[in-house]
Parts: C-alpha cells; sequence; structure tokens
C-alpha cells in the first residue's frame, strides 16, 4: 500500500457528517478539513468556528426525515461529483435526566430511537447507491459503550445505540463486496455539550463528573477530538482491513 503524509489522508475526499454543528461531529469536521477534505454537515442547526470557504457546505438536516438525507446527499453530489465518507454522528441522550422504564414516555422512546437509529439508517440508505456507483465508501457510525453494554434507565439510548452496532455489522457485510467499508465507535464519558447539559441537571455537577471519572480505568474524561481522531482513523486507508468493527473509544471502561 502506497504510504502517505498523514496531514494529507484526505486531500479532495469528500465527507458527510450528521450532527457536526458541535462536539464529536464538530471536531471531526475541523480535523477532516485540516487534513484536505471538503466536508458537508447534516444539522438541524448551522456550524459554526469553522473555515467559510468552499471547502464547506451546510445543508439544514433532520436526520428523522428520508427526505432531509436524500437532500444532504444530493446537495453534496452537486457541489462536488461524489461522496467518500459517510459519518452518521447525530445522535441524542433522550430526556434528562432519563426517566425510569415505567416512565419513559412513546413519544420518547421514539424520539430517540428515531434519531439515533432509524437517522443512521436513513443516511446510510440515501448515500450507499452513489457509493455502489463509485466503487468504494466509508460509513462510520457513533454507537455508544451503551450499545455493548446496559445502564439503568438508559432502556431508549442504550437500546438505539445496541441497534446502530448490529446494523453496522449488517451493513458492512453486505457492502463490503462494494468496496464499501462500515464500522462504529462505541465512546464512553466524552466532555461534550450533550455531556455538560446533563452535568448542569445534577445537584452536584463535580461529584457527578467524579462519578463518571472513576468508572474510567484511563481515570478521566475523553475529549471530542479524541474521538474524531478515532473517526478519522477508520475513515482512512491505515483502517483497510477494518469490517464490521466496533472500534471502543472509552478509556478502557469495556475492559472492565
Amino acid at each position: 500500500m502506497e504510504r502517505r503524509n498523514l496531514s494529507d489522508r484526505f486531500t479532495d475526499r469528500v465527507a458527510i457528517i450528521t450532527g457536526g454543528a458541535s462536539g464529536i461531529g464538530h471536531e471531526t469536521a475541523a480535523l477532516l478539513l485540516d487534513e484536505g477534505a471538503r466536508v458537508a454537515i447534516g444539522d438541524v442547526r448551522e456550524p459554526r468556528d469553522l473555515p467559510q470557504d468552499d471547502r464547506i457546505l451546510f445543508v439544514p438536516t433532520d436526520v428523522r426525515s428520508a427526505a432531509d438525507a436524500r437532500r444532504l446527499v444530493e446537495r453534496t453530489v452537486e457541489r462536488w461529483g461524489r461522496v467518500d465518507i459517510l459519518f452518521n454522528n447525530a445522535g441524542t441522550p433522550g430526556r434528562l435526566p432519563r426517566p425510569p422504564l415505567a416512565e419513559l414516555s412513546e413519544e420518547e422512546w421514539d424520539e430517540t430511537v428515531d434519531i439515533n437509529l432509524k437517522g443512521t439508517f436513513l443516511c446510510s440508505r440515501a448515500v450507499v447507491p452513489r457509493m455502489v456507483e463509485q466503487g468504494s465508501g466509508v460509513i462510520i457510525n457513533n454507537a455508544s459503550m451503551l450499545g455493548i453494554v446496559g445502564m439503568p434507565e438508559s432502556a431508549a439510548y442504550c437500546a438505539s445505540k445496541g441497534g446502530v452496532v448490529l446494523l453496522t455489522k449488517s451493513m458492512a457485510l453486505e457492502l463490503i463486496r462494494h468496496n464499501i467499508r462500515v464500522n462504529c465507535v462505541c465512546a464512553s464519558f466524552i466532555d461534550t455539550p450533550m455531556f455538560q447539559d446533563w452535568l448542569g441537571l445534577q445537584p452536584d455537577p463535580e461529584a457527578a463528573t467524579q462519578e463518571c471519572i472513576a468508572k474510567l480505568p484511563i481515570g478521566r474524561l475523553g475529549s471530542p477530538s479524541e474521538v474524531a481522531r478515532s473517526v478519522l482513523f477508520l475513515a482512512s486507508e491505515e483502517s483497510s482491513y477494518l469490517v464490521g468493527h466496533a472500534l471502543y473509544v472509552d478509556g478502557g471502561y469495556l475492559a472492565q
């Protein structure tokens, strides 16, 4: 395999990132742009603090909508002619604090599953024909450690993320014959705006932070950039033999 400077791994590659306005998606977009990619962001709000030039495209997108998913892909192809990478990152933790199962409403269940799981399906379905036509592509899904193990009072979230992990494996086995690789990342406690929103609802945010850290063998929270760098690895030729893999980016949580 040709050896390339890591700084130009994604020169002229085209990526779509859902939920790219903040957190892990925003950091992934920034790193891809730094390495020469062109990036389309699908989100319900426009990203800030990213270069405003012809290498970036914002498409208002609700991933629960099949029409929005199609439009995101169509606009990207209209702009740049192809899609090399799809990062299905858009997600929701559900209502915070998460309710016990008996208090979880049908509407809350549907919203969590529709965004986290159905959105991953819809955006993947929209992009696959283009990647098949190209003869190549990479899809990375943002799952979670809670797609591998359970947690009390997280029924909808665990179910949605567990679905993402198995959707990843099914897609990977189906699509590899078209030279499309599909993998997912499973992160633990990451210091994102979503995590900060959860902390803001705790009676003692510092104690809640320390409780999370105590569950992590690495002894600290993860950063969005650490997950983003793992996404870039999965999107690059450095991971060319990884198919259907759930990459734990979790500070050792799932090794316990």
